[in-house]
């Protein structure tokens, strides 16, 4: 009987493990790698995430400023030169209030609040038929550095403002102002149509899409193609946009007062003129 050990089958067994190793170790090499693979994904997606949440911040903002100017604009005092403006007939409300053929009219500004936000010699002016009434120098330029809303040329805005379309959900009596009667009434109420379109030029695919798109309406109902409009346009031509709609009540709020007879009765006292 031998008592020689068997080599062959330790060497053997050893080789086994040796193996079993090499697999484990890539197996987890693997599993880093993806893990790995998957941490970089998720953190590109973040950053496209709150990329994207910046850019809807500023252009959320950015459309926002142009309409708080308005209406301060419009509620401010009479005396102000921008309130002149905005209201008079040449101005973005005068114009429909003091001239009876502009119904269909689209009045168009770009808003540059580092000077005066709204100039009334750079005004363009729709009509129905697609005609521009003086020129076209009130469409945002992203080739001019002035029509940016800040120093940083990042965004600009341009303004839309038309008449509110008949509809017939609207009450009736509608442009009358609230609280008084037809006999006390001085003037009439106005609806408008007040769309702010704010876009980041520098993300969009085309140089001139923008530039293109702004000369497009902004009233959605009058076309039968989504990209005629402003806000279509800049969505096919994949430039960020928000489009910011308010519908503004203007009126005058100056009373036609009534004089007594004499001082006698009980209506409503004033001042009689002296001749």
């Amino acid at each position: 009987m031998s008592n020689t050990p068997r080599y062959q089958s330790l060497n053997g067994s050893i080789s086994t493990q040796k193996g079993a190793v090499l697999i484990v170790v890539l197996l987890f090499l693997v599993l880093i790698i993806l893990v790995g693979v998957i941490a970089v994904k998720q953190s590109t997606t973040d950053l496209r995430l709150a990329t994207s949440d910046q850019i809807n911040t500023l252009l959320l903002q950015s459309a926002d400023n142009a309409n708080q100017n308005i209406e301060q604009g419009v509620n401010g005092s009479s005396d102000a030169d921008v309130y002149t403006d905005m209201l008079s007939r040449t101005g973005p409300f005068g114009h429909f209030i003091l001239d009876t053929n502009s119904t269909e009219h689209e009045y168009v500004f770009c808003f540059r609040p580092r000077g005066r936000f709204f100039d009334i010699n750079k005004t363009t002016i729709n009509t129905k038929d697609g005609n521009i009434l003086g020129n076209d120098i009130g469409y945002c330029n992203p080739a001019t550095p002035a029509d940016y809303v800040s120093d940083r040329n990042a965004s600009m805005t341009q303004v839309n403002i038309s008449l509110t379309a008949p509809d017939a959900n609207n009450e009736v009596f509608r442009s009358y102002t609230i609280g008084q009667d037809s006999s006390e009434i001085s003037s009439q109420a106005f609806m408008f149509d007040i769309n702010s379109t704010a876009i980041l030029p520098a993300y969009s695919g085309k140089t001139d899409a923008a530039k293109d798109c702004f000369k497009k309406t902004s009233r959605v109902a009058t076309v039968t193609k989504a990209e005629d409009a402003i806000d279509g346009c800049m969505a096919k031509e994949s430039v960020p946009s928000k489009v910011l709609y308010e519908v503004a009540n203007v009126e005058n709020l100056s009373l036609r007062e009534n004089c007594v007879d004499f001082g006698k009765g009980k209506g409503v006292v004033c001042t009689l003129p002296t001749s």
